[in-house]
């Protein structure tokens, strides 16, 4: 972890989340949708930060399959992006989602099958759910080492209980995989949530 972000723990554990999602109707405030830039898969790998008393979340990487998305948010958000070859099925009928994610150049990838087993809820504040969800900021370094924050606005996740056969994942830092417990992993669905994503700003502003 950068020593300039504080690492936020649950009960004394840390959090490792690996998040496999599908974009759609990306587009600037009071713009349409750009041609071919505003729908693609990303599939980012996070860990929990609190600053300031501001709990957020820190990028480990993040992959998507748009080149030109890849590069501005590298360019703009100082964010780890990584461009992959990946691919996004969604069973009709079940809801099961088939995903597959290939970093180009090798070193990270992941391939499962995912889908809800529950009814949509509400995680309760104080619950581990809601610690892992409810975070409204993301943290990130620039090259300069200055935190720099964005804030996010969206409505309380719509979580569900999920189910996954995961075969292949590889996403998550090495130095990390030592001190990964056995405990299976804790799975959640959503199925849609409209996020808005505010410019940049230094991580004290």
């Amino acid at each position: 972890m950068p020593p300039e972000l504080p690492l936020d723990t649950y009960g004394g554990e840390a959090w490792i989340a690996v998040v496999p999602f599908h974009m759609s109707g990306i587009r600037p405030r009071f713009l349409p949708p750009l041609p071919g830039a505003s729908r693609f898969p990303e599939i980012n790998v996070r860990t929990y930060v609190t600053l300031q008393g501001k709990p957020g979340v820190y990028f480990f990487s993040l992959d998507a399959s748009h080149a030109l998305a890849v590069k501005l948010a590298r360019r703009f958000y100082h964010l780890p992006y990584r461009l992959a070859n990946m691919r996004v099925a969604v069973q009709p009928g079940s809801g099961e989602v088939h995903y597959f994610s290939s970093r180009k150049g090798g070193g990270a990838a992941f391939e499962g099958t995912y889908r809800p087993i529950s009814a949509p809820f509400r995680s309760s504040a104080g619950s581990l759910e809601y610690w892992l969800t409810e975070r409204y900021c993301l943290y990130t370094l620039d090259g300069e080492r200055n935190v720099l924050r964005c804030d996010i606005d969206h409505e309380p996740w719509p979580l569900q209980l999920a189910a996954a056969d995961i075969s292949l994942n590889t996403m998550v830092p090495g130095q990390w995989h030592d001190l990964l417990t056995d405990t299976p992993p804790l799975l959640h669905f959503a199925k849609k949530l409209d996020v808005r994503i505010w410019p940049i700003l230094r991580g004290n502003s």
